[in-house]
């Protein structure tokens, strides 16, 4: 009999993102836990191994490929109306008790994502950049399960992806190396980061350290690649005042220009008896933005009960220069200079 483990083992590659060490173990170099894999042994994730010759990564499949609207990213400074071929595989290097993709990014940690292995389609890079052609899509996306531990497959998707004429993105938790960021930058141009907390203990508890994420957001930022981030609001986790304000005042200091989307958490995985995000509370979260001196502020997952932070201004004339109902754009005023029509104001972003 098959087992998932099995089957996910065969599809892989030699993983790039490794250094090899005198003992014959492996030091990964995918996501900042930087596990050391001895022969026999998995990576936090648990689809990266070492088989006693070296380590492996994930290659050769999917359990997700959509064309879907570059906004349900959420990229909003991106291409905006355009469609985005999404791709994933399963796995991931955090725990988050409220994933909301959770039966393709707990694979091999959680028995009961056992039927992820419906979702596994091999597939060739090739395949992926020729669907992408087919649906129109201008941008393709590595997401659905954390794309840092499956870098080695979204680069050889990504480097057929920009000769195609694409531009690529990740939709990421942020706990990135140095290494993986400079391996995938010769064809990265953008990436959404999840800011889940402010407080380190918040982090421990998902599995990570929040050092690693500010520490990555700061350098895309400075790698010059288009960054967004997401904060999803989660009551008596993340939702404070306080902690609102260090999030808002963490993103302005390092660029007033970075889009923050502060979006709603419903009850799923292991928090089904949680409460679900009031719209009080996100534009709470939204107000807190602006007033930090973040000049993009979007508030999503509520359609009609977030008053107008779905749509794009310029912050210096307030002109409506993006206007959008959930997913769907319904005007795009930003001229194909970048700038505001009404005042020429520059206006962040991905526009041409």
């Amino acid at each position: 009999m098959t087992t998932l483990a099995s089957l996910l083992d065969r599809l892989t590659a030699p993983a790039e993102l490794a250094v090899s060490q005198a003992d014959g173990s492996a030091r990964c170099t995918a996501c900042a836990h930087r596990c050391l894999v001895r022969a026999g042994r998995r990576g936090v994730c648990q689809v990266r191994f070492h088989d006693g010759q070296g380590l492996r990564a994930p290659w050769g499949y999917v359990s997700g490929l959509n064309a879907d609207p570059v906004e349900k990213k959420p990229f909003y400074h991106f291409l905006p109306g355009s469609v985005a071929l999404t791709f994933g595989m399963l796995g991931c290097d955090f725990h988050c008790g409220y994933c909301q993709n959770w039966l393709t990014s707990q694979t091999l940690r959680d028995p009961a994502c056992g039927e992820a292995a419906c979702f596994v389609r091999q597939v060739s890079p090739e395949q992926i950049v020729e669907a992408g052609v087919r649906s129109g899509a201008d941008v393709i996306a590595s997401s659905y399960n954390e794309p840092l531990i499956t870098s080695e497959w979204a680069a050889a998707v990504f480097k057929l992806a920009v000769r195609a004429g694409m531009k690529c993105v990740f939709v990421s938790n942020g706990n990135a190396t140095p290494e993986a960021l400079e391996y995938l930058r010769p064809y990265l141009s953008g990436m959404k980061i999840d800011l889940k907390s402010m407080q380190d203990k918040n982090y421990r508890r998902l599995g990570g350290v929040l050092k690693n994420v500010l520490d990555t957001i700061r350098r895309v930022r400075e790698m010059g690649l288009w960054l967004e981030v997401v904060t999803l609001v989660v009551p008596n986790f993340n939702d404070s005042t306080e902690e609102l304000w260090d999030a808002a005042r963490f993103l302005a200091s390092v660029s007033p220009d970075i889009p923050w989307h502060v979006t709603a958490f419903h009850p799923d995985y292991k928090m089904t008896d949680a409460e679900a995000t009031p719209a009080r509370t996100l534009l709470r979260a939204a107000e807190i933005g602006r007033e930090a001196g973040l000049r993009y502020v979007y508030a999503g997952n509520l359609l009609g009960r977030v008053d107008e932070y779905e749509t794009t201004f310029c912050p210096k004339c307030r002109a409506a220069l993006v206007e959008r109902s959930g997913y769907t754009v319904r005007a795009v005023r930003v001229t194909p200079e970048g700038k505001c029509p009404q005042c020429g104001e520059k206006i962040a972003g991905v526009w041409g």
